[in-house]
């Protein structure tokens, strides 16, 4: 949501809209995080520091839960006022946000991800994974903010290109954090990866050498934001490295 938010900023778009496109982000990645932790996909039983949603309420009413969500964030971006968003804009939200979660993206890279365990990805397919199952969504948060706003073909490109950064950024540093953070500060189960047998930046690259791809990605989200001719992008180049610094 904060990446939405910042992009409608960076383009001096309309807030009303951009926040019904922060929410509705937000919706599928709570799904998502719902659906990844039941049995038949990562089975964990931690979700920020509480149990998940399977743990606490069953496995029918976690799936239920999901969907439903999923559902209302196409609600939200859809709503009957059309004074809150356009119906050309509540469209081009709605494709953004799809294409972002569907086959293509986000659902597509977690079945990668199942298919590979114990399996052994070269660096290609390890980002071409990646980029679907995490780099998707943040790309679209921050392309659906910019459609909030005005952008030219220049800025629209180095939009994409700092949100494919970022997205890829975000994962790069959660295989850092797996095997160098406690579960209690992580608010999830720590080392899972390395229990689960996925293949991992660390575990493709080596700790040092991850950490220093997250650093040249948060440089090229950084030389993406200088040449997009936008003004209002500081709030974008913070993000970038709130993503990198983090530690949980």
């Amino acid at each position: 949501p904060l990446l939405v938010l910042a992009a409608c900023e960076a383009t001096r778009g309309s807030s009303p809209a951009a926040m019904r496109a922060a929410v509705a982000v937000e919706l599928i990645h709570a799904y998502s995080l719902v659906h990844d932790d039941m049995p038949c996909m990562d089975n964990d039983v931690l979700r920020r520091g509480k149990p998940t949603v399977h743990v606490q309420y069953g496995e029918a009413q976690a799936m239920l839960a999901g969907d439903a969500m999923q559902a209302l964030a196409f609600e939200v971006l859809t709503p009957d006022d059309e004074t809150q968003i356009a119906p050309a804009l509540q469209a081009r939200l709605c494709a953004l946000l799809a294409r972002s979660a569907g086959h293509a993206g986000m659902a597509g890279g977690q079945a990668i991800d199942l298919a590979s365990i114990g399996v052994a990805l070269d660096e290609k397919a390890l980002r071409d994974m990646h980029r679907r199952k995490t780099g998707a969504l943040l790309q679209a948060s921050v392309l659906m903010g910019a459609a909030c706003g005005a952008t030219d073909a220049r800025a629209w490109g180095a939009l994409s290109a700092y949100g494919a950064a970022i997205g890829l950024a975000f994962q790069v540093v959660d295989d850092i954090l797996d095997v160098t953070q406690c579960s209690e500060t992580l608010g999830k189960t720590a080392g899972k990866d390395e229990h689960h047998d996925k293949p991992t930046y660390v575990s493709l690259m080596g700790l040092d050498a991850a950490r220093r791809h997250s650093f040249e990605l948060r440089d090229e989200a950084h030389a993406a934001l200088a040449r997009s001719g936008l003004t209002d992008a500081a709030r974008l180049a913070l993000l970038a490295d709130r993503i990198v610094d983090r530690e949980h």
